[in-house]
This record gives C-alpha cells, sequence and structure tokens, in this order.
C-alpha cells in the first residue's frame, strides 16, 4: 500500500535529502547553476537557514521520502512588510496531486501570521506550472525584481497582496 502524501515542518534530517531534491528538480528545468537558487549556500542547511524569526520551510514527503518543499522568509533587504515565497519545488511524482496548492496555503497563512503585507516571488519562464499555481493564488506579474535575492537569472517576478 503506497502512502499518503504529508506536508509537515522541516527538521534537521530533512537537509541532504532535501537538498538532492531540489537541484535534481532545478536541473531538471534547466536552470542556470548561478544566479538561481541552486547556488544558494543555504541549499545544504535548509533547516538552519529557516530557522529563525519570521521563517519557515515546509516539506512535502511520502512516508520517510521528501519530494519537495516551500518557504517564506523576509525579503532580503526588502520592505520588513514583504516576504518571499522560496525555494518551492516538488519531485515530479509529488506534482499533479494538489500538493502544490496546499503547499501555498499553508505558506500564505504563516506569511500572514507573521505580519506580511506582500508576498514577493522569482521564477523561470519555462515553469508554467508553477505560474498557473501562482496565478490561481493571486499572484500577479511584476515588471522589475525586488530586494536583492542574487537570483540575478531569474525574469519572472510576481507579487501578491497578504492583507
Amino acid at each position: 500500500m503506497q502512502q499518503e502524501f504529508h506536508l509537515r515542518p522541516i527538521g534537521i534530517r530533512d537537509n541532504k535529502p532535501l537538498a538532492k531534491v531540489l537541484r535534481e528538480v532545478l536541473v531538471a528545468f534547466g536552470v542556470p547553476k548561478t544566479g538561481t537558487a541552486y547556488a544558494d549556500p543555504e541549499l545544504d542547511a535548509m533547516f538552519e537557514a529557516y530557522d529563525k524569526p519570521r521563517h519557515t520551510y515546509w516539506v512535502v514527503a511520502q512516508g520517510n521520502t521528501v519530494l519537495g518543499g516551500g518557504g517564506i522568509a523576509p525579503l532580503l533587504r526588502g520592505d520588513a512588510a514583504v516576504c518571499e515565497l522560496q525555494k518551492m519545488y516538488f519531485d515530479p511524482q509529488a506534482r499533479g496531486k494538489g500538493l502544490g496548492q496546499r503547499m501555498m496555503t499553508q505558506l500564505l497563512d504563516q506569511a500572514r501570521s507573521f505580519g506580511f503585507k506582500l508576498c514577493y516571488l522569482e521564477t523561470m519562464p519555462n515553469m508554467i506550472a508553477a505560474q498557473k499555481c501562482y496565478s490561481a493564488n493571486g499572484f500577479q506579474y511584476v515588471d522589475a525584481p525586488m530586494g536583492d535575492t542574487g537570483h540575478y537569472s531569474c525574469p519572472v517576478w510576481m507579487t501578491k497582496s497578504l492583507v
């Protein structure tokens, strides 16, 4: 019998399998290895990176197998009322099952509880399914990047009001 998918807060034991999944997804989508989440130093220590005030990261798992995740953090060098939806990537076996919507709801609710008023994200042009999920959740395209994420290779930017 196949185990159900579930969402849960990241644990320290998730660092290694999560880094592997995130890198595999990014490579599969042809994402550049510089100027994107692929190059972020926290990719190998996600638990520690999100174990801070106004940060959260949730994983999607099937049994004990981590299949992706997503996070919220204050936008680096941005307005204190703005958060960033970060590193929301799923292994192919976790896609098309409504998990993206569940994750989005969880993360946006958490962002509101932290007092954020606006959520920002960056993505790639070929991540069409992700953009559809974002749009369905009220994100709208904006003309320029915000903050200083270091993701100069991500040319698609979106925001959503949280109020």
